[in-house]
């Protein structure tokens, strides 16, 4: 079967688009042609992850700021630059969502595991009881408590960390509350551990205007010479036979 419109494309490149619009789902999808250029050009930028699009939020604020390669292909389907860039800031918070649920349980649960293989203490995963704590797991010896919200990150220029109301709220009225970062490597394993000091959290946090808005979720963009390496409390609890490789993400330094 032939179409001109098709004439200056190899078989080879025909065959590969088939491929890539099945493989996507797009092939069977049936949608007016602007709604198929729109998803086509969204599945585009997803599953070519070009350089640009992991940091997406920053680096294409605006229209203006859509790089070459995503304007040719949106020229190529039609579409204009404003439409081309609200599909890139859609599917950019798409892949930044599901990337920071799988990031955020791994880096979650590997804290976890390091806590309770490694101190002398009873280490808690309340978060898996509800949501609705303010921290994620408690930490727990001689009538002593320390709450910890865990973060993680596989970056490492640029840390965003994200804080929801209630964990703020915790905050400034726990004492034992601790914000702790996680640096996971692309495997997602541990390659570091930290924590943002609260009273820099305070300081940048957003301030309601009035009493009809409120904030419920706030993001913050954490440089590295903020973070305080290994966690506050551990040196205290550590279990005999805790591995030298974990005293040196908890404590470093120890010994």
């Amino acid at each position: 079967m032939s179409h001109s419109g098709f004439s200056d494309i190899t078989p080879t490149q025909y065959d590969s688009a088939y491929e890539w619009l099945s493989s996507t789902g797009l092939l069977h999808q049936h949608v007016d042609p602007a709604s198929a250029a729109r998803r086509i050009f969204e599945t585009a930028v997803i599953t070519g992850e070009p350089v640009w699009f992991r940091d997406a939020d920053e680096l294409v604020p605006s229209p203006d700021d859509l790089p070459a390669d995503a304007l040719r292909a949106a020229e190529a389907l039609g579409l204009d630059a404003e439409t081309a860039n609200a599909h890139v800031s859609k599917a950019w918070g798409k892949v930044d969502t599901a990337a920071r649920e799988l990031v955020g349980s791994t880096g979650e649960l590997a804290l976890l595991e390091l806590l309770q293989q490694n101190l002398s203490a009873e280490v808690v995963h309340v978060a898996a009881l509800s949501d609705g704590y303010g921290y994620d797991i408690t930490v727990r010896k001689d009538h002593c408590e320390h709450h910890l919200e865990v973060k993680s990150t596989t970056r490492r220029g640029r840390i965003t960390v994200y804080l929801s109301r209630n964990e703020y709220s915790t905050m400034l009225r726990d004492p034992s509350w601790h914000l702790v970062l996680v640096n996971l490597n692309q495997d997602l394993e541990i390659t570091g551990i930290g924590e943002i000091p609260g009273s820099w959290v305070k300081d940048h946090t957003p301030v309601d205007s009035s009493v009809i808005g409120r904030w419920e979720s706030a993001r913050f963009n954490v440089s590295g010479d903020i973070m305080e390496a290994g966690l506050s409390f551990a040196a205290e609890y550590l279990s005999g036979n805790a591995s030298p490789e974990s005293v040196k993400f908890l404590v470093p330094g120890y010994g």
